[in-house]
């Protein structure tokens, strides 16, 4: 961008709440088994003072996000966050046992753009790109993408999980069966613009979907 936010990232000790985002810095799971680490956000990701306050498309810099990294950035006063996910990942999101356990694994539910109803929910399956606030009662959930990382449930394969009253989610956003959340995490209208880079609140040319129609959030 061409004015970068002095605002500097926050590092994640404590599980935030609604209020707690602005940069949040969150974790990222190494290729083979690598303990996460918290990371900070990358200045050249952070969105213009401007932009935000406008409430505006916010154009997000993915060339430095690591393979398994997560980055939130703020759009609309929301936290987004924004995986580069592992062919690993991927694999998993396919997986029947996984398919198994999600409530809405078709993404039926009106959660998403159009042209985000995949099985991956976005539109280059190697970036999510998700609201993260959870659909309960709008908690923020947490970045737990190692199976082996503290797992919040049982044969865990790595997604989200909010805290504060148990819902989960897969590395795609979509929610698991039997948790308090009803539908899976909003994707926002994004798209790339070349390989680095992502507009997110804005679709692609000549797609139409308009954000406050989707279930909930």
């Amino acid at each position: 961008m061409s004015n970068e936010s002095s605002t500097q990232p926050i590092l994640l000790t404590t599980e935030p709440t609604r209020r707690d985002f602005l940069y949040i810095a969150t974790t990222t799971a190494g290729a083979v088994g690598v303990a996460a680490a918290t990371v900070p956000l990358i200045k050249q990701m952070q969105p213009d003072a401007s932009t935000l306050a406008a409430g505006g498309p916010v154009e997000v810099d993915v060339s430095k996000l690591s393979p398994g990294q997560q980055i939130v950035v703020r759009w609309r006063d929301r936290p987004v966050f924004v995986v580069h996910r592992t062919p690993s990942i991927l694999e998993t999101l396919q997986d029947s046992k996984l398919l198994a356990n999600l409530d809405d694994p078709q993404s039926q539910q009106l959660q998403q753009p159009p042209y985000a109803e995949n099985w991956h929910r976005s539109i280059n399956p190697n970036y999510a790109v998700l609201v993260g606030i959870c659909t309960h009662l709008g908690c923020i959930p947490g970045f737990t993408p190692l199976p082996n990382a503290a797992r919040p449930a049982e044969n865990w394969l790595g997604g989200y999980f909010c805290a504060c009253h148990g819902s989960k989610y897969d590395l795609a956003g979509r929610v698991f069966k039997n948790v308090p959340a009803p539908y899976n995490l909003p994707v926002p209208p994004h798209y790339f613009v070349n390989d680095k880079t992502i507009i997110i609140g804005q679709n692609p040319p000549n797609m139409e979907f308009d954000f406050s129609s989707i279930k909930q959030i």
